[in-house]
């Protein structure tokens, strides 16, 4: 038991070493490293007895599904609401239904909020609005490391492109949009008639009501709604905590439980005449939270999740698509984590793109990891393999989908095929090297000059060419930070591609590492603005044309890459489309039984506050007010990664320290439910959701409520907090009374 245990934290040690990264900067290693990290997760679960936990053996062969695999993130069109009275004796009515429909948001492009009292107020995770706090804030304000209160209503600081979305309608669309699928001939045609189909849904439904509309996908197209939303666009800052507070723990602590952390944040929406929205649903605010064991329901809108895909799909995933995003993820974590490290000056300028990249190395890791389970696999294996069967044994399903299986597989086989180069010759232009944006540049430079003026990009037309030529080479560059992404991208493409690849030796010489930046800024033109300026002196055949590596680089692995793309894309497109008749197929067997996958659309998921076993005990259901400080003690008071921010570091002596500041729940989320509340059957606040724990990251393919939590800040702390350490009456005023308290 103790190898297995070491094991697990060799897997995380990949991925968050912060102090030896260097160790990863071969390429080849890192190609390895994820050879080996599959080898020990399937040396776990097989050889170790093939155990989910340390004590009870698992017999893979005797593994089934469970239609609770699927996961309970349930349509408001279609709420089990007899499961509900069954499992909690909490029969949910139409009333109340629509009531919790219509206070929950959809907050800007990417969260959950929800109103939580009658004059509009909105309540969020930080994590969603923390981006736009520098650009809100006025000179010698630091939001960020501060937080931001407004005393008043006239203080509430607008921002700018916020808008959040009030599920209005839904309805069935089904069937309009299938019967103009019919029509085509091709997985071309039947896509574009779908999206055409769309379209025309989303433009009457808008003429006619006024609202915004969107179709919406279930099922992988089993089923297909037209969602109607009320927006709000006058979007208002009412408070923000400070950032240590909330993301206590930082990268470290993302996806983890027990968690000390409070992740809100307060917005109010306001009308077309400037005063706050009358919104007649919206939650109320619960002191005390809820008690573990009683049924409590997350509202939000999960962002995606892949439950009902083949299992030669899921593979393809785990071994291709991945394992590749891991790669990425984890250099361009390295890049600002070094820089972070090494300059505590520039916090506010790298705060941001430290937890971005390492939530997104430690997402795509869980799910690696979550797919490299033997377990986890044995299920879906076991759903399919019956899913087939009664597909087989109906004379009706099977002259529809008896050969759905092998397609698919024929499909994924092909995109196998020309993986490595397609993912290895992405284009660098997004997180690129100045140097690969010069390169592109001068490119882009020499195509449009061989062109006739009046067709030229306006930038390469005669009035602006001057101007254009000049900002080819910025007056200042950082050297260290380019450099450090030139690393990244040498790492990441060798890993994908083999150091053995040509087109990656005309850069890297088969280097990695600091080697292969030395490699590449020693045989290039382009890191001197002087050398620039010869080359843009060049006729465009002659730019070209150039031995220039980057500039050759990017011209071959364009061509390969634009190629690929084509092939794939057609790939893709029928892939979509016999992964809906997979979806059709399932619902026409299951029906609602099985909860459709996540699509940014408002769900409910039902559940209660309670602990689960982890790493050798046991975690609790909730978390207390004594864990935030013992953190930061037990790390020597240190600002990374549980650091306190002043207001923090002495407890005040009115917060009784045993107030549950946390609480994991069996609710099911996924990225997308941040900031969505948890509330209990009187439609009273008990917690926010931020996210979920290590083992939920594994609930993109499968739910499995034996370990997988919900995360969420405890309404019962977060309300103390605002009363004796923010000192918020106004706001703790109308949170308790559902509205301004004047």
């Amino acid at each position: 038991m103790i190898n297995m245990i070491k094991a697990d934290k060799d897997f995380f040690k990949i991925c968050e070493n912060h102090n030896n990264h260097n160790n990863l900067r071969s390429n080849h290693l890192i190609r390895q490293t994820m050879k080996q990290l599959l080898a020990l997760l399937i040396f776990l679960s097989t050889t170790l007895f093939s155990q989910t936990g340390l004590y009870k053996p698992i017999d893979i062969d005797t593994v089934k599904y469970s239609l609770n695999d699927f996961g309970k993130m349930w349509t408001f069109d279609s709420v089990p609401v007899e499961r509900f009275a069954k499992q909690y004796n909490f029969k949910p009515s139409v009333e109340w239904l629509n009531n919790v429909q219509k206070s929950a948001l959809q907050f800007g492009g990417g969260c959950s909020a929800a109103f939580v009292s009658a004059d509009g107020l909105i309540m969020t995770n930080h994590h969603c609005g923390r981006g736009q706090l520098s650009s809100l804030q006025d000179e010698g304000e630091d939001w960020l490391r501060d937080g931001f209160y407004a005393q008043t209503l006239e203080e509430e600081r607008f921002v700018p492109n916020l808008f959040v979305d009030q599920l209005i309608n839904i309805e069935d669309v089904t069937d309009e949009i299938k019967s103009e699928m019919q029509k085509g001939n091709t997985d071309e045609e039947i896509i574009a008639l779908r999206d055409s189909a769309k379209a025309k849904l989303i433009r009457d439904g808008e003429k006619e009501s006024n609202l915004v509309c969107k179709v919406v996908t279930l099922y992988n197209g089993g089923k297909f709604t037209l969602y109607s939303y009320k927006r709000y666009s006058d979007i208002r800052l009412v408070m923000a905590p400070d950032f240590q507070i909330a993301a206590t723990g930082w990268d470290w602590d993302n996806f983890t439980y027990p968690r000390y952390e409070l992740d809100f944040m307060f917005y109010r929406a306001y009308d077309e005449n400037g005063e706050p929205v009358k919104s007649e649903n919206h939650f109320t605010w619960s002191e005390k939270g809820a008690e573990e064991g009683e049924p409590i329901f997350v509202i939000g809108r999960p962002g995606h999740t892949d439950r009902l895909l083949s299992v030669a799909n899921l593979e393809y995933l785990r071994d291709v698509v991945y394992t590749n995003r891991l790669a990425i993820y984890e250099e361009l974590y390295q890049v600002y984590f070094e820089l972070f490290s090494k300059y505590p000056e520039r916090e506010s300028e790298l705060l941001n793109k430290v937890m971005g990249y390492g939530n997104g190395r430690k997402s795509y890791a869980g799910r690696l990891y979550g797919l490299s389970k033997p377990e986890l696999m044995a299920k879906k294996i076991s759903f399919e393999k019956d899913l087939r069967a009664k597909v087989n044994n109906s004379d009706k399903l099977n002259e529809k989908y008896s050969s759905l299986w092998d397609d698919i597989e024929k499909i994924v086989s092909e995109l196998r095929k020309t993986s490595s180069k397609y993912y290895g010759y992405i284009p660098p232009r997004r997180n690129a090297s100045l140097y690969f944006t010069i390169a592109n540049t001068l490119i882009d430079y020499a195509n449009e000059m061989q062109k006739d003026e009046a067709d030229r990009n306006p930038l390469y037309q005669q009035e602006n060419i001057e101007n254009t030529i000049s900002n080819i080479y910025p007056d200042l560059i950082d050297v260290e930070f380019n450099n450090l992404l030139l690393r990244a991208h040498a790492n990441t493409a060798t890993s994908i591609l083999g150091s053995n690849d040509k087109l990656l030796h005309i850069l890297y010489n088969g280097k990695t590492g600091d080697d292969a930046v030395e490699f590449a800024l020693s045989n290039t033109r382009l890191a001197s603005k002087e050398s620039v300026n010869e080359i843009i002196n060049l006729s465009p055949d002659e730019i070209l044309n150039s031995e220039d590596i980057f500039i050759e680089y990017l011209i071959k692995s364009k061509v390969i890459f634009d190629s690929l793309a084509t092939e794939r894309e057609a790939l893709q497109n029928s892939l979509t489309l016999l992964n809906q008749k997979l979806g059709e197929a399932i619902f026409e067997v299951y029906g609602d039984k099985i909860s459709p996958d996540a699509t940014l659309t408002l769900r409910i998921s039902d559940g209660v506050i309670k602990g689960y076993e982890y790493n050798g005990t046991i975690a609790p259901g909730k978390t207390t007010y004594y864990g935030l400080w013992d953190r930061y003690i037990s790390f020597g008071k240190k600002t990374y990664p549980w650091g306190l921010h002043p207001r923090w570091q002495t407890p005040p002596a009115d917060l009784d320290l045993a107030t549950p500041l946390g609480f994991a729940s069996t609710n099911d989320i996924v990225g997308g439910n941040s900031g969505s509340s948890l509330i209990n059957k009187n439609m009273e606040i008990i917690g926010l959701a931020h996210d979920g724990n290590l083992e939920s990251l594994a609930g993109h393919f499968i739910f499995d409520e034996t370990n997988n939590r919900t995360i969420a800040t405890d309404s019962w702390g977060l309300i103390e907090s605002l009363k004796h350490v923010y000192k918020t009456e106004r706001l703790v005023d109308e949170l308790l009374n559902s509205r301004i308290v004047k």
